[in-house]
């Protein structure tokens, strides 16, 4: 998994499976929004998101209140989201 940041973008390019990983996003999420209220993150590859990245992001959204949309390249993990209904709490868009 390969993470890049600018401005307010995170761009995420292979697939999110590990504790590594979370703790990866994480950071970058945590440097982003210390002077961002809104933060946009592309998946572009990736297969799946892992429970705590989902609940790191819930959390930021609710506790935080920051504004977050997701960009996801792969069909299943967009329909995967819509089925959990968090597309709409992710503003998640098909790229």
């Amino acid at each position: 998994m390969n993470i890049s940041t600018n401005s307010n973008k995170i761009v995420i390019e292979g697939n999110i499976k590990s504790i590594s990983d979370y703790q990866s996003i994480k950071s970058s999420i945590d440097a982003v929004i210390a002077t961002n209220k809104s933060i946009v993150i592309e998946l572009k590859d990736s297969l799946s998101l892992t429970s705590s990245v989902i609940g790191y992001l819930n959390m930021i959204i609710l506790k935080n209140k920051i504004s977050v949309q997701l960009l996801i390249g792969d069909n299943e993990l967009y329909d995967l989201l819509h089925d959990l209904n968090l597309a709409s709490v992710f503003n998640a868009k098909k790229v």
